[in-house]
Parts: structure tokens; sequence; C-alpha cells
């Protein structure tokens, strides 16, 4: 009985070049060309490393990611977890981090946790599964240290498992972090207020139990009580963190508290609603009602009045939190989106603080 011998099938042909190949073509050594292609922290003169990326895209290189993260144990994905990607504030966040992660060849897998806890937990332990580079967490987290400890401690397990995190927001004294000035931006909108002479203020809060909300509430009590003349009186009115939220939390604070001549909208999406629900009700802003917001979206200056705001460098801050995942933290630092920006050590960890600033529009005057 006769056998036939099967033919081996022929390896598949490489389309692109090698990585030695490219690095031949670049002038540079293997090294380099694998620090620029493959993702890693080392860096490299950026005028290099572009003129290495033209060379391999001229000679159609691909890296291979999977050989790769066998190699490192990692890979060249970092992870974001937002709160929610359809909100401005977190477009904006998502837009700075991406624009970093595309000059270092990384790539974002943007996650929307809806405000979940349970949910953010399981995506930090999907992205370890997946061996991913770091995690960027943006958005306050929960003041109940019953809901803030188990993100905290799986934050923790990750990075002590080698994987880099950078929060955008508190989340705990080991964890590198960059955090807007929250209490003094809302202190500046209280003073503002009262400085134009408004001693009834109502303030529409987001949900109380996020630690961003404390602190601009705290903030904006803190300008209330340095204001001179007479005593102010605030009124307080919880709302989600939406326009449909600014627009109920309005609408309830103008039903119960009529003579408001001042509203203090803790978000600016929140801040579009009020403005609505102040139209609906018949009050011309500012002549009768002034209006401040926080965060200074781009769309507040094309609104009607354009909106006095609290601006925060939201895209800034994204940038700032990827470029402390892939480049030695003090250079980070230096290079942070913010001038007036600030970064030092607390408590084991680097906290680089983005400043804010008052920007005073056309829907604040003095009371009528």
């Amino acid at each position: 009985m006769s056998t036939q011998r099967s033919t081996p099938s022929p390896a598949p042909r490489r389309v692109g070049a090698t990585l030695q190949q490219v690095a031949d073509a670049a002038g540079v050594s293997l090294a380099t060309a694998s620090r620029v292609l493959n993702g890693s922290t080392r860096i490299v003169n950026a005028e290099l490393s572009e003129h290495v990326r033209e060379v391999a895209t001229r000679l159609r290189y691909v890296s291979n990611g999977p050989a790769q993260a066998l190699a490192r144990a990692t890979t060249s994905l970092v992870g974001l977890l937002v709160h929610d990607v359809n909100d401005p504030y977190f477009s904006a966040i998502a837009a700075g981090a991406m624009r970093v992660a595309r000059e270092r060849d990384l790539l974002v897998m943007v996650a929307n946790t809806y405000r979940e806890p349970a949910l953010e937990l399981d995506y930090i332990t999907r992205l370890g599964a997946q061996r991913a580079r770091a995690i960027l967490v943006a958005g306050s987290p929960p003041v109940d240290p019953a809901l803030a400890e188990p993100l905290r401690e799986r934050l923790l397990d990750y990075q002590q498992g080698g994987g880099r995190v950078v929060t955008i927001g508190d989340q705990g004294p080991e964890i590198d972090a960059v955090l807007p000035a929250n209490v003094q931006g809302a202190r500046e909108a209280a003073l503002h207020l009262t400085g134009l002479g408004h001693r009834e203020i109502g303030m529409v809060v987001g949900p109380r139990g996020l630690v961003t909300i404390a602190d601009r509430s705290e903030g904006f009590r803190r300008g209330l009580a340095e204001s001179a003349g007479d005593p102010v009186v605030a009124h307080e009115i919880e709302g989600d963190f939406t326009r449909d939220g600014g627009y109920d939390a309005t609408r309830r604070l103008l039903a119960e508290h009529p003579g408001v001549t001042a509203v203090f909208a803790m978000a600016d999406v929140m801040a579009i609603g009020a403005l609505a629900a102040l139209r609906e009700a018949g009050r011309r802003v500012p002549a009768d009602v002034s209006l401040v917001g926080f965060d200074d979206l781009p769309i507040c200056a094309d609104l009607v009045p354009a909106l006095t705001t609290v601006r925060v460098d939201t895209e800034g801050m994204g940038a700032q939190a990827m470029r402390m995942v892939v480049e030695p933290v003090a250079e980070a630092a230096e290079d942070a989106e913010s001038a007036e920006g600030t970064e030092g050590e607390a408590e084991g960890r680097t906290v680089v603080h983005s400043a804010t600033e008052l920007i005073v529009r056309g829907s604040t005057g003095p009371p009528a």
C-alpha cells in the first residue's frame, strides 16, 4: 500500500518590511525603531520619532502586536473609564487623552460606566485580564466610603500587578491624579455674584454622592461666607448631571424660592437646562436672574446670552493624564497643558492641579 506525503503549506508571505529593515532605512538602531513603533515607555526625540514613522509607513511596516504583548507581558492598550461619553465634559477629556495616545501609538479603549460603581469594577478587572498597559479613570469618585473603597482597592491591585493608573479626580492617596481646582473655581463664582449685589441665590447641584459636587458646593458656600455686605441666602436643589436635570431642578427652585435673583449651576450641561427653565418661566437672563455655570464647554459662548462660567481645561486634563501614563511623571508635569497648573507630591503620589478661571459673559449682571 502506498502512502502519499502531504506537502507543507508555504509560510505566509510578509506584505510589509521587518522592523530591522525600517531601522536600517531610517538610519537608527533596532532598539530606537522598536521604541517608536511598538509602544515603549522610553522617550524618543519627537522629530526622530516622526521620521521613523514616515519610513515605517512608506515600507508598509505592520507591528506584531501579539508577539510584543508576550514579550513585554503587556499591550499598547490603555483603558479610559468615563461616566458618560455623551457628556461634553467627558468627551473633551477623551479627546485630549486620545490625542496624546495617538502621538505614542497607543490604542485607547473608552468604557462608559454610567456612574455605576459595579460597572467600573468590572471594567478594571477586564482591562487587567487584557494586560492593558494603563487605566485612566475620569470622573468623580463617590463620597460614600462603602462605594469608593472597593474601586480604590481594585485600582491598587491593578497597579501593584504592574499596570499604570492615573485618575482625573481623587481616587486615593496612593494613586497619581490630575485634579481640577473645583473649590477655588466655585468660590470665584460666588464672589462674582455677591459682588454684583445678589443676596438670594439658588444652587442647582448634581448628585450629592459625588466628590466633585461636594467640592463645588464647599467652594461656593465659602465664597458666599467671604462676601461683603448683607448676609446671603442660598437655596440648594439637586438634579441629575444632565441638561434635563438642570431644567427640572431650576423649575423646582423657582417654584419653592421665587425670590432668587441668581442661579449657580454646577455643570454647564445643567446650566443649559436652567436657562431653558428660566425662559419658560418668563425670567429674563440676566435682567431678572443671573446664571453661572461650571466647565466652560464650547457651546457656552454661543448661548443667548453667552454663559458666564468657570473654565476647566478638560481636554488638557485628559492629555495630561495620558502623558503621566507614558512619560516620566516629572517631565509630564512640566509639559502640562494648563500653564497655571501645578505639580507636587502628596502622600507618596504625584498630583497635577489644573487651574480654573472665571469667564464672565452676558448671563450675569446686577439684580433689578
